[in-house]
């Protein structure tokens, strides 16, 4: 096989993405840059109306989206966003899982109800939804990526009482690896992203609760949805062929290493 040069390719024309959490904050930001990349959006998460919008949005930039009502939470509805993806779009190619919830309470007090959200949402929803592509992708014999969105507090806990957001998080980066093993035949990448302070809706929950932040970064800022675009296609297309089990850290220099 011959690669251009640069092998650095990030169209996506012909494939199909499906992204979770897409109703806003980084998943509707991954979204518009697939989409705008070539790729077909299949965007789900439970705000329908604002997936329309979204929708909308994408289609007005010559684009194609397809808004799924989803529960993350639901493994049948799971299911079916990805068979109602494959129906109307084509075979999901690219997968982003995105949905996540922060946990911001101290593990001793957190009611069993928030510690079985957290996990569903966090750990058991992307499990399912990779394992689902996965198994239309090897029917189908085809090639994929999967990207799933970890977190820096994967790597590095500081007290500040989301502990079980840390574990869930770190269950990510390991289920990265381990999946990326798994699949690594078939030519299915499994790759995460770890970012750091981003502006998103969960982000400013973070800031209402705990206030400026960014203060005690080193470079005094919350990161823009706009600088992680260069990762995401990187991973997303065919310029991280042989990229696999691979968790990229997005931290703007904000955690110790």
């Amino acid at each position: 096989m011959t690669y251009p040069l640069p092998n650095a390719s990030t169209d996506l024309s012909g494939q199909v993405a499906l992204i979770t959490g897409a109703s806003s904050g980084l998943g509707a930001r991954f979204a518009r840059v697939l989409a705008a990349s070539g790729a077909k959006v299949a965007i789900a998460a439970r705000r329908l109306d604002r997936l329309e919008e979204l929708a909308v949005e994408i289609r007005a930039a010559g684009g194609t989206a397809l808004p799924i009502q989803l529960d993350v939470t639901d493994a049948e509805q799971l299911i079916a966003a990805v068979a109602k993806a494959e129906a109307e779009l084509g075979t999901v190619t690219i997968l982003v899982n995105n949905a996540g919830i922060p946990d911001a309470q101290r593990a001793h007090k957190m009611p069993l109800e928030l510690i079985d959200r957290v996990l569903d949402i966090n750990v058991r929803a992307p499990f399912i939804l990779s394992a689902e592509v996965a198994r239309r992708l090897l029917a189908a014999k085809l090639p994929g990526r999967i990207i799933n969105i970890a977190s820096i507090a994967a790597f590095n806990y500081s007290g500040n009482g989301a502990a079980l957001y840390s574990v869930s998080k770190a269950a990510v980066a390991r289920m990265t690896e381990a999946l990326a093993v798994e699949w690594a035949a078939a030519g299915i990448n499994v790759n995460g992203i770890a970012p750091g302070a981003f502006e998103s809706e969960m982000m400013d929950g973070m800031l209402s609760r705990m206030g400026d932040i960014a203060q005690y970064f080193p470079r005094k800022r919350i990161a823009k949805a706009a600088q992680m675009d260069s990762t995401l296609l990187f991973l997303a297309s065919p310029a991280s062929d042989a990229v696999t089990g691979t968790v990229i850290k997005i931290d703007d220099g904000q955690s110790p290493r």
